[in-house]
């Protein structure tokens, strides 16, 4: 017999306001072509005033929760992936475990930008196979238009606000890749490479909150190469190959990147969950709400195989095979 870790529920969240290229196009030199051919994104969504990750990432659970047919009290842990915390501390998974009435188990964060999701995810994985928990809460949460610099064209334009989870849960197995759940992780990073992506304030350091930088083209390079890389160093991994794959779940950064990595796999883009038009690049929500929303569209059946991967800020980047 093997521990396998099941996905039971998930759900998502996105803030009401939702933000037009055309809104860009009257504040800075771009246009909604620009915007769109270079990115493939059309709008995202923007917090409110007042609205915050935990607010955000508690709605999300709830719908987990209701998807996987369970309540708060069912949980044992929370992981929390997100790069814009509530407050520096305590948690904001902690907030989210208050929201929720849980009066038991434990929760904490993980911050590893875009990749957050794959990173919370691998930890989840963990905690199951070892045995000391049974049910995990994973979300993905990020408000990243506090973060942003609405002068920089190249990068405001990017990025949405939003927060996915996941209900992850023992189930058993037996140890073959025809098991449901999760049969493969891998997970990378490379600090080197931080001046490709980051924010230029810390507590540390400049005791601000900052705002984020990048070098796009330099990125972009890395992130195709490095995510068809990590995507099959999970499916041998699983004793799986490319053609094994049903859909891929990908970080919705650019959809250039997108088309690039489903190609080096052989993938078809009608079997790649594509987010990015209407939400933008949400960091470590990304990846959830596209399982959310794929999930609510019909186009998962059990059995299929999935691969879930991302790159980020660190650089950090990894991916999940896992069975629906």
């Amino acid at each position: 017999m093997t521990i396998r870790s099941v996905v039971r529920g998930v759900g998502h969240y996105l803030p009401e306001r939702v933000v037009e290229n055309a809104e860009f196009a009257e504040k800075i030199d771009t246009t909604d072509e620009w915007i769109k051919t270079r990115t493939g994104i059309s709008r995202r969504h923007f917090a409110a005033e007042g609205e915050t990750t935990s607010q955000m990432a508690t709605a999300a659970a709830l719908a987990a929760l209701k998807d996987a047919g369970l309540e708060a009290s069912d949980i044992d842990a929370i992981i929390l992936a997100t790069s814009t915390a509530d407050l520096t501390f305590p948690s904001t998974a902690t907030m989210v475990q208050a929201a929720l009435g849980m009066t038991k188990g434990f929760a904490f964060d993980v911050q590893a930008v875009c990749a957050g999701f794959i990173y919370a995810l691998a930890n989840a994985n963990a905690l199951i196979l070892s045995g000391q928990a049974k049910r995990v809460l994973v979300i993905g949460a990020e408000t990243f238009s506090r973060i942003l610099d609405f002068e920089d064209r190249a990068t405001c334009v990017l990025f949405g606000d939003g927060a996915g989870a996941l209900v992850l849960e023992a189930a058993t197995g037996t140890g073959e890749n025809t098991d449901q759940g999760i049969l493969s992780v891998d997970l990378n990073s490379d600090g080197s490479l931080r001046d490709l992506l980051y924010v230029d304030g810390g507590v540390s350091s400049t005791g601000t909150v900052g705002v984020l930088k990048m070098q796009g083209p330099e990125l972009f390079k890395h992130a195709v190469v490095k995510l068809a890389d990590t995507a099959r160093t999970s499916l041998a991994q699983a004793g799986l190959s490319d053609d094994d794959l049903t859909w891929i779940v990908p970080h919705q950064a650019n959809i250039r990147i997108i088309a690039a990595t489903a190609k080096k796999l052989g993938v078809p883009m009608d079997r790649v969950i594509v987010t990015l038009p209407d939400q933008g690049n949400t960091s470590a929500a990304s990846i959830p709400l596209a399982l959310s929303l794929g999930k609510s569209e019909g186009k998962f059946k059990a059995g299929d195989i999935l691969l879930l991967e991302a790159i980020g800020g660190g650089l950090a980047w990894g991916s999940v095979v896992l069975r629906w």
